[in-house]
């Protein structure tokens, strides 16, 4: 997997939400179903067919067979089934599946319809590209090199009304996270796929990689590095250090962040973003905690409270 010199923090840029104040609150973090990512292309390789299409078959069936006894054997367990005859039916049923669809790619195949030299190699590619997809259900927690990127701020984190989290990679976590790869090709090659079913350490490294990162080069501005886990909501296997807040963020949502956190064992640092004078760039700084906890929270009827009682207001009174 392609790892590369870790930054000493990583940021993951936030609208504020309450599932942004229940990462913060509660630290945990969200690993995402990569297909539901705003580029169609991540995460979604495509099949170089370089071996024959016996092989392609044998492939298939057995990530089939695969997925099949897991499904299967989940069910099983649920239920309390277990034992020999378990096993055994699991096996059969999961290779009549296997069967069934090489039966159906083989009949299919025979459509006159199809207007290609290889219809057989080419719903072959088709299935085995699924079942590669599903094979991967992992989720993936997104972080960027920078917090100070225009862009992730106006695409990530609200138009700049949101915030951004620094986090540090503690040496349990390191294996975790990943370094994306932009440009170069989609391809994965079936001879890989292959290799790798059959037990090749390094093949399915290259699998892993074309599947899971690898983007098109004009997301390069990302500079994205992948937590890769199993899916659904954790405790964060990383280490907050700090919250920086975008230009356009309240001071309400700056106060209500610095105040959910302030009892919190091991403090985070609090930043702001502010334009540097003269040109496109931005820099964060400091946020005086104190001057924003001073100021807020705030009663609209402070003052005219203070004239309660009174019934005549000089300057004021009638003729």
């Amino acid at each position: 997997m392609i790892k590369g010199k870790r930054p000493r923090r990583l940021y993951k840029y936030r609208s504020f939400s309450n599932l942004t104040l229940t990462m913060l609150v509660e630290d945990v973090v969200y690993l995402a179903d990569p297909t539901t990512f705003n580029d169609p292309l991540d995460t979604k390789p495509t099949l170089n067919v370089d071996i024959d299409n016996d092989a392609l078959e044998g492939i298939l069936s057995q990530l089939i067979e695969q997925r099949s006894t897991a499904e299967m054997s989940a069910a099983a367990k649920s239920i309390k089934y277990r034992g020999p005859k378990t096993i055994n039916h699991i096996a059969r049923q999961s290779r009549k599946k296997a069967d069934q669809l090489l039966a159906d790619i083989r009949y299919n195949a025979t459509n006159p319809d199809y207007e290609i030299d290889d219809p057989t190699q080419h719903l072959l590619r088709y299935y085995l590209q699924e079942e590669l997809l599903r094979r991967y259900n992992k989720g993936v927690f997104s972080l960027a090199e920078r917090a100070n990127c225009p862009l992730m701020w106006s695409h990530y984190g609200d138009q700049h009304r949101g915030l951004c989290l620094g986090y540090s990679i503690p040496d349990a976590s390191a294996n975790d996270v990943y370094k994306i790869q932009y440009g170069g090709s989609r391809l994965v090659e079936a001879s890989s796929v292959f290799a790798m079913l059959d037990g090749d350490e390094a093949a399915r490294q290259k699998v892993d990689e074309s599947v899971l990162l690898k983007k098109a080069k004009p997301w390069g501005y990302e500079r994205e590095w992948r937590l890769i886990g199993m899916r659904g909501e954790h405790s964060s296997p990383l280490e907050l250090e700090e919250v920086i807040f975008g230009t356009r963020c309240t001071p309400s949502v700056k106060f209500a962040v610095v105040k959910a956190l302030e009892d919190r064992d091991r403090a985070v640092q609090f930043f702001e973003i502010h334009e540097q004078h003269g040109s496109f760039l931005l820099k964060k700084r400091l946020l005086n905690t104190d001057e924003l906890i001073v100021s807020l929270p705030r009663r609209s009827r402070q003052y005219d409270a203070s004239f309660d009682g009174l019934t005549e207001v000089e300057g004021l009174k009638s003729e």
